[in-house]
Order: C-alpha cells, then sequence, then structure tokens
C-alpha cells in the first residue's frame, strides 16, 4: 500500500492556510484529490477538527525544517495514538478489492488517519529530509521531497523560479 497520496494530503492541508476554513475550498481540495463522498459528507464540525489537524502537522514540518527528527518523531507518534488506523477491504468505482486505513467516522477522522499514517510512512520509509518548508522568500508552504536526490527546496515551480530570479539580481547588483 503506497502511502504517499495520503502524506502528499498533509501537504495540502497544511498549505491550505486560512483557506481550509472555508467549506468550498475544502470541498473542492476533497473532489480534486479524488475524495468525493468525503467532500459530499463534510461538516463544520470537521472544518473546525482539521484546522486543528493542519496545526499539528505544520508543527511537525516546522520541525523537519529545522533539523530536529527526534521532535517529528515524537509529533507523529503523538497523533498517531490520537488517530488509531483501523483498515478496512474496501470495493468501490470498479477498482479491484483495497485497503483503506478508516471506514465510516467522520471526515476528519479518515482524513487524519490518511495524513498521519502518510507522513509516519514517508520518515520511516526515506527520512525525515523529505518533509520540509519552501525556502523561497516570503513563502512558508510546507513540501514532500519525493526527488531521487533529495535536492527539493520550494514548494513548487513558481517558488523555485522566484528565488532563482532574486538571486540572480542580488549577483547583477553585487558585480
Amino acid at each position: 500500500m503506497d502511502l504517499t497520496s495520503y502524506a502528499e494530503l498533509a501537504v495540502q492541508l497544511v498549505n491550505m492556510g486560512d483557506e481550509l476554513k472555508n467549506p468550498f475550498s475544502l470541498r473542492a481540495l476533497l473532489e480534486e484529490t479524488g475524495r468525493t463522498e468525503a467532500a459530499a459528507r463534510l461538516t463544520r464540525r470537521d472544518i473546525d477538527a482539521l484546522c486543528e489537524l493542519r496545526d499539528e502537522l505544520a508543527g511537525v514540518f516546522a520541525s523537519a525544517a529545522e533539523g530536529d527528527d527526534a521532535d517529528v518523531v515524537e509529533r507523529l507518534n503523538g497523533l498517531l495514538v490520537r488517530h488509531p488506523v483501523h483498515p478496512q477491504i474496501s470495493g468501490h468505482d470498479g477498482q479491484p478489492w483495497h485497503l483503506h486505513l478508516t471506514e465510516g467516522g467522520r471526515v476528519a477522522d479518515a482524513l487524519a488517519v490518511g495524513s498521519v499514517m502518510g507522513l509516519a510512512s514517508v520518515v520511516t520509509r526515506l527520512g525525515v529530509d523529505r518533509l520540509g518548508i519552501c525556502q523561497a522568500t516570503p513563502c512558508r508552504n510546507a513540501y514532500l521531497d519525493t526527488s531521487s536526490n533529495r535536492s527539493r527546496r520550494y514548494c513548487s515551480e513558481r517558488c523555485a523560479s522566484r528565488a532563482n530570479v532574486a538571486a540572480y539580481r542580488a549577483r547583477k547588483r553585487g558585480a
């Protein structure tokens, strides 16, 4: 079971910022990521719980960016205890049988379990240094480095380009 898509969901939740409080924005994210059933069942209570989760996940990324591996693991372990996994075999949308991390319950619970398990999987398989905060000023978005050489430093191509242009201009001014 590849949990990378769940880890990417954690990144997206963190990067939504205050937009997470907007039910239309959150529903759009869920639909874009193939979670249409969750989007349809979303409640205000789910949104409040996801805002709290977002803050906790942001702390995981901040600790990773600071190189504090022990704190990342401590934070993730705490989240794993609070959001236990209840795997079930599922078949839907014409897909073959496959595992879901959780079924039923609140939307926020399912998203929390997936996000936390996804990050825990990335940390244990690839290392804490695969989680980061964008180094482009003033961006503070989280990212997941899935590159083969662990070279990612920016959340997007846009931020990478902006940082490269700023560095080029700074070198030109200094020359």
